[in-house]
């Protein structure tokens, strides 16, 4: 069936547009592919063509999106999300590509469990890249066998889910990684701030009686890392930003040489603390939403660069644990079907970022900060690419998600853009929501 990703190495794509900014690719033409590799780009890429044409009229293709934050959930909670159905939720989001978190049961701090992930991946339309465990067990404690974790396919390191909290392994870990020009991906966090907390410490958690979590408990996180990774000359990647002093921070310590890079997600930059008001446990995630200034913080550093990645966070659960009361549900949403969608609509709709910035902090940059292969749209190149529909309205359903879990706040939302399809690997989706509005087959 359409709905799955299906085996074509060769085929036509006719878009309304193809667009590549790194190689000055912005019009309107037809996209051969011939053994899952691009073959010609232009007008008449199709002449003589007697294979299948995919129509896509009015539609953008552009690099394969990649999501360097996920979670995966396998091995240990193959009931929130397994390996192939988070690339069958990626690719229905729009991903190419994704990095998947160690937070695993057990962790990814073993060569023989970062092979797992690659050999339950190999032969899905996303490419899986697995980021492995700093710490053994994650426990902060003894870090892994990094060079053996690298050699066996771990694109970076990260103990995410929990900060380092002792800053003498965060050092030796960025030490070591400097050998292998690996990035540390940090969770930045003062558990002895946030310990107990279900909501931004603010007026809204006090109405509601809620313990907060202050942003002090992010900030202070943030300064200490900068300042370590400036003292090692390490390479850090700040996850989940969400305010605006842990912002400044990032922004100073770039204008001072320090090799970071951050990211935020898109329930941050289009939902407040006020969300929480409706008590749903799905507006729980760790960092928690915060206040109108942070987000306009944020978008303000996604467009002068302090924020390099636009990143999902996606973290499944399963009903029986997140359909609870707010104080008991578990922190974290997903995001992988939802997260393209959001910021065509409150980004590249209403003019705070244009599309080539889309595109770079959505599929440029996360390969650079990886060290990931880029995936250009030339004559020659591998196809990995995903299809926009920018003007195409729809409203989310999560009872539609390809995702094993629906622990979504953006339910019902009506969004303007979508991603229709993708292609990789030699494999094409369509997403099914949107055949009869933005693309077919024949």
């Amino acid at each position: 069936m359409d709905k799955f990703p299906i085996e074509k190495g060769t085929l036509l794509l006719r878009p309304g547009r193809v667009f590549d900014p790194r190689v000055n690719l912005d019009r309107v033409a037809d996209l051969l592919i011939v053994d899952g590799k691009i073959a010609k780009i232009g007008p008449k890429a199709g002449e003589g063509f007697e294979g299948e044409v995919v129509n896509l009229p009015g539609a953008v293709i552009v690099p394969g999106f990649f999501d360097m934050h996920v979670h995966l959930r396998e091995p240990g909670r193959e009931d929130e999300e397994t390996i192939e159905s988070g690339c069958l939720s990626a690719a229905a989001g729009g991903f190419t590509e994704i990095a998947c978190m160690p937070n695993t049961q057990p962790p990814i701090d073993e060569r023989s469990r970062v092979e797992f992930v690659l050999d339950r991946a190999k032969n899905q339309l996303v490419t899986v890249h697995p980021i492995a465990a700093v710490t053994k067990g994650q426990q902060g404690e003894e870090l892994t066998e990094m060079a053996d974790l690298i050699e066996a396919g771990a694109v970076a390191f990260s103990d995410d889910g929990r900060p380092i909290d002792r800053a003498v392994v965060l050092r030796r870990a960025l030490e070591y990684l400097k050998m292998f020009c690996r990035p540390l991906i940090s969770h930045c966090e003062d558990l002895s701030l946030s310990e107990g907390g279900m909501m931004n410490e603010g007026v809204v958690s006090a109405v509601l009686g809620f313990q907060g979590i202050p942003p002090l408990s992010e900030e202070s996180g943030v300064v200490r890392d900068l300042l370590i990774t400036e003292y090692t000359g390490g390479v850090i990647h700040i996850a989940h930003v969400s305010t605006a002093r842990a912002v400044r921070w990032i922004r100073e310590a770039k204008a001072r040489g320090v090799k970071v890079t951050a990211e935020t997600c898109p329930h941050y930059l289009v939902l407040t603390e006020e969300a929480v008001r409706s008590f749903d446990p799905n507006t729980k995630m760790n960092p928690p939403l915060r206040t109108e200034s942070d987000s306009k913080a944020l978008w303000e550093a996604l467009n002068d660069g302090t924020l390099d990645v636009l990143a999902t966070d996606h973290a499944p659960h399963s009903d029986e644990e997140k359909d609870m009361e707010f104080q008991s549900a578990p922190f974290g949403i997903i995001g992988l079907e939802t997260a393209v969608g959001i910021l065509l609509t409150y980004g590249v709709h209403q003019g705070r970022m244009k599309l080539n910035e889309l595109v770079y902090r959505m599929a440029i940059a996360p390969r650079k900060i990886l060290g990931i292969p880029e995936n250009l749209i030339q004559e020659g190149a591998k196809a990995n690419l995903t299809f926009l529909q920018l003007d195409l309205e729809w409203q989310v359903d999560k009872n539609r998600f390809f995702s094993k879990s629906r622990n979504t706040p953006f339910h019902d939302w009506k969004l303007k853009g979508a991603p229709i399809g993708v292609y990789n690997n030699k494999k094409l989706f369509l997403h099914p929501m949107f055949l009869n509005k933005g693309g077919n087959r024949h």
